[in-house]
């Protein structure tokens, strides 16, 4: 919606002289659909679709032209792409001890309202997000920091209930953002607080590991409050190493290795 909004035609789509606006939702699904196609048919190489009608109904395609080459030059993988794509591959249903199941899943943009509900009463001694947030400072910038993402160099899962991203809840939160040598990755894991004592927080570490060394990432670091001891004890289960910060610090490092 976001990129339509910046288009010369913009102010026509909202509707002009008595003719109705458009549904923008419609143009906006369009444009998803082509860049899945892209990701998932690397045979592609063209695709023009000329002309896209779009009105208060919809949208239709008049005509369409779409040019394929041979897998042998695409190139592998997601190389042949500018940007790394949403990695579906990563999700997976969880079961929890009282029998309930959320899905863990890398963050979406469309996440950032429901992260911002979901830590807005997070108190500062639980709170492990770099740099170091409060309720008073987890706002709309740094929420979408945390949910806009490379996913070539950073890594955001979250456990969400199963549904549309936007529309669903999120109780839990774990990321790395690796070096530009992609050696060490700055590790976060933050719980809702009325989702504590559940076995979250172990989840979302033990598939953060997992990842880093998929990776081929060879160290996790991060920095906590001293006084998290939740967080703390956490870490100590997986073997995580306490590093001394400077006299008088509030903070305690921690680095794993992988």
């Amino acid at each position: 919606h976001d990129l339509i909004s910046h288009t010369k035609i913009y102010k026509r789509l909202k509707g002009y002289r008595g003719i109705p606006a458009t549904d923008l939702d419609a143009i906006a699904l369009v444009l998803i659909k082509v860049a899945q196609l892209v990701i998932d048919i690397p045979e592609v190489k063209e695709l023009d679709i000329n002309p896209l009608l779009a009105d208060q109904h919809g949208v239709s395609a008049l005509d369409a032209r779409i040019r394929i080459c041979s897998t042998a030059d695409t190139g592998q993988g997601t190389d042949r792409l500018a940007i790394c794509p949403y990695p579906k591959v990563l999700e997976k249903q969880i079961s929890l001890h009282n029998g309930s199941s959320l899905l863990l899943r890398p963050v979406l943009p469309e996440d950032e309202p429901a992260l911002l509900t979901a830590f807005k009463h997070l108190p500062p001694e639980e709170t492990h997000l770099p740099p170091l947030i409060s309720a008073d400072t987890l706002n709309h910038l740094t929420a979408v920091r945390l949910t806009q993402i490379d996913y070539d160099r950073e890594m955001s899962m979250i456990l969400t209930e199963a549904g549309i991203a936007g529309e669903t809840e999120v109780y839990g939160l774990v990321s790395l953002k690796a070096d530009p040598n992609n050696e060490r990755a700055e590790f976060t894991v933050v719980i809702r607080p009325d989702m504590t004592a559940m076995g979250l927080g172990t989840i979302l570490t033990q598939h953060i590991i997992n990842y880093a060394r998929e990776r081929g990432l060879k160290e996790l670091y991060g920095n906590v409050m001293t006084e998290n001891k939740a967080i703390r004890k956490l870490c100590a289960k997986f073997g995580f190493t306490e590093v001394e910060q400077t006299e008088g610090s509030a903070l305690t490092g921690l680095i794993f290795k992988l």
